[in-house]
């Protein structure tokens, strides 16, 4: 498992019909994932551009693959980010497996973005 995988998670994000001056829902997600306790280091963030779609958080790991969630239940997201953590963490290819990964997480991607070094096997015409 990679200690290197990190939750970054938008302290900005608003939940769609929030007021304009209402607590930031995205601080709160960051907060309740600040305090679970687990291996992955949790690190708050400004802004992730998913505005629409907040709160949202992402999960990256040095040569794998990265994942951004949006829509993200302040109450079932820190623990579902924990266990995607996991599971990219100990993958092989980089990539999080569909099999095992929280239902949030399945529902809630916007999007999984290559490593800088990646070179597809097949080249496309």
């Amino acid at each position: 498992m990679s200690p290197d995988v990190v939750i970054f998670v938008c302290t900005t994000c608003k939940r769609e019909g929030d007021a304009a001056d209402a607590p930031r829902a995205g601080a709160a997600l960051a907060e309740a994932a600040t305090a679970l306790s687990g291996i992955f280091r949790v690190q708050p963030v400004k802004c992730l551009s998913s505005c629409k779609r907040g709160p949202t958080a992402a999960i990256v790991r040095p040569g794998g693959w990265s994942y951004v969630f949006g829509q993200l239940d302040i109450e079932a997201a820190p623990e579902a980010l924990q266990q995607g953590a996991a599971l990219l963490g100990g993958s092989a290819d980089g990539l999080m497996p569909w099999q095992g990964r929280p239902e949030l997480l399945k529902r809630n991607m916007i999007a999984r973005i290559p490593p800088f070094d990646f070179s597809p096997a097949e080249s496309t015409p």
